[in-house]
């Protein structure tokens, strides 16, 4: 008898042992097939403990039940459910069409799985020992589920084209020779990618992906000491919110639901540099409570990042840089003390149109945050927080903004440039505080009335001279343009003379900055 004939007449093939005939039987009844023993040392998958042939199947007998296996018995679903079962050699499912229903739970395999260019309806291995997982280019037409599983050699799913949910969470995967755990370039999923509390030892490679609702990070831990990125993600495309915050430790886990009061937390934490660079996110990129640890050289990249709203609320990163170059939000949630300190913070076209700090962010704190980010001075970081500013109705704050961009310009200036940037500060602060030229006016004017009240002042014409007024003969002084008939009047000698001198300059020097200051203003810059 031939195996094809005794599958078309529901025969057990001969060749057959008997787990696996049990296993043959259980597929055309798509009951579950345990091999569990009900001891939690014994049954680990990921443990020491030896599974001998009692409880181990072929691969070949695995992938034969899934490519070609037998017809379903009447009134019954064909479907492979395994638990507790060790499979020895190969599974190879590269280019096949898997129709029946999968699913292993706290499986052992003893070699990679090999399922690229493979399509599935639903594929689900959970809690399982798996050495490797070559996926490229894998296509469900439902969910592809791998919570709990050990990747000793990583995962590839490049290219994979996912229908619904990709579930990794609790995974562990470890790097393969290249370097990554997880490769997922050009990946494509169809609902939502969740990979909470997930373990990764090595790159996390999401280059081009695009999730179709969002991509949750809950709890994960990515740590990647051999080399720069521990989660390399550029052009990653979410259609709502990218999550990279803490996650309840316990059971049930409910994605995206806040722990209950007692649960324990744990907190999305990655050791090694972040690239997210000209990533789109239709919600938001959340970083809540998000704790990084960074070499010198590493850094969280968000350059040309767009996204409704950026929550930047995790750890001030002790080392390595924030990069938000180019990046454009609509809402910038942060705190004081997440922001990394001066020298590694670069926001070079950094553009966003609210702030929404949470916690005490005091102005002369967000001045630091934006002094952090100009190691050399550049005008547009102060220019777009004044402008943030002003659109809130914080009028004076901009201002103030304005004037520490300013005094920032003070520095890079020649001595000559300095002198004169000290001098419209100390009079009218650049002209964002105008009252002060009154203030100026009136001293000059008092000390000048004062002094010149004491002055010898013969008269130039003895004839049709005014009345002596040190009070207005000061103030025609200070006034430039202005002529009140006072100065071309009277002769002043010696140091009166020079006293005259000194109060038409202080005059120039303070009609000269009122004039940039409203020039400032006026321009509203």
């Amino acid at each position: 008898m031939t195996d094809g004939a005794g599958r078309g007449a529901g025969y057990l093939p001969e060749d057959l042992t008997a787990v696996e005939a049990g296993m043959w039987q259980a597929f055309r009844d798509g009951s579950v097939y345990d091999l569990s023993r009900g001891d939690a040392v014994v049954d680990d998958p990921h443990g020491s403990h030896p599974w001998g042939p009692e409880r181990s199947v072929r691969a070949r007998v695995v992938c034969w039940l899934l490519l070609d296996g037998p017809p379903a018995l009447a009134g019954r679903v064909a479907a492979l459910k395994l638990v507790g079962v060790r499979i020895t050699g190969t599974v190879d499912l590269a280019g096949g069409t898997v129709t029946p229903y999968l699913e292993l739970r706290g499986c052992r395999f003893d070699e990679e799985v090999r399922l690229p260019e493979a399509r599935f309806t639903t594929a689900r291995l959970v809690d399982c020992s798996v050495p490797r997982l070559e996926a490229a280019r894998v296509h469900t037409e439902g969910d592809l589920h791998l919570p709990r599983c050990r990747f000793r050699g990583g995962v590839r799913l490049t290219d994979a084209h996912i229908g619904t949910d990709l579930l990794l969470n609790q995974a562990v995967a470890y790097r393969d020779r290249g370097g990554r755990s997880i490769t997922a370039d050009g990946l494509t999923v169809g609902q939502d990618l969740q990979a909470e509390l997930l373990e990764s030892h090595g790159e996390l490679s999401l280059r081009g992906a695009k999730i179709g609702v969002s991509l949750s990070l809950r709890g994960a831990r990515l740590a990647n000491p051999y080399a720069r990125l521990a989660l390399n993600a550029p052009q990653l495309t979410v259609e709502r919110t990218l999550y990279l915050t803490p996650a309840g430790v316990g059971s049930p886990l409910l994605s995206g639901i806040t722990p209950a009061r007692g649960t324990r937390v744990q907190r999305f934490e990655c050791r090694g540099g972040v690239r997210l660079d000209d990533g789109r996110f239709g919600d938001a990129v959340d970083l809540e409570r998000a704790r990084f640890v960074f070499t010198d050289d590493q850094e969280l990249s968000l350059r040309r990042v767009q996204t409704p709203e950026l929550r930047f609320l995790g750890d001030r990163p002790g080392r390595g840089k924030v990069v938000l170059s180019g990046a454009r939000i609509v809402n910038l949630v942060d705190r004081a003390g997440s922001w990394p300190d001066p020298g590694n913070l670069h926001m070079a076209g950094f553009a966003y149109e609210n702030l929404v700090p949470r916690g005490p962010f005091p102005l002369t704190r967000r001045l630091e945050w934006v002094g952090a980010a100009t190691a050399e001075y550049a005008p547009e970081p102060y220019e777009r927080l004044a402008s943030v500013l002003r659109a809130a109705g914080e009028d004076e704050d901009a201002r103030e903004v304005l004037l520490a961009k300013q005094r920032r310009r003070r520095e890079t200036l020649p001595l000559a440039g300095k002198f004169w940037g000290f001098a419209q500060d100390w009079t009218v602060a650049y002209g964002y505080r105008p009252g002060r030229a009154a203030v100026w006016m009136a001293v000059l004017w008092a000390a000048g009335t004062l002094a010149f009240a004491h002055a010898a002042h013969p008269p130039v014409n003895h004839d049709g001279h005014p009345g002596w007024s040190p009070a207005l003969f000061t103030l025609d002084l200070l006034l430039p343009v202005i002529d009140l008939g006072q100065v071309g009047q009277w002769q002043l000698r010696g140091g009166w003379q020079w006293l005259a001198t000194a109060m038409v300059l202080l005059g120039w020097v303070l009609a000269t900055t009122v004039a940039a200051g409203a020039t400032r203003l006026l321009r509203r810059n």
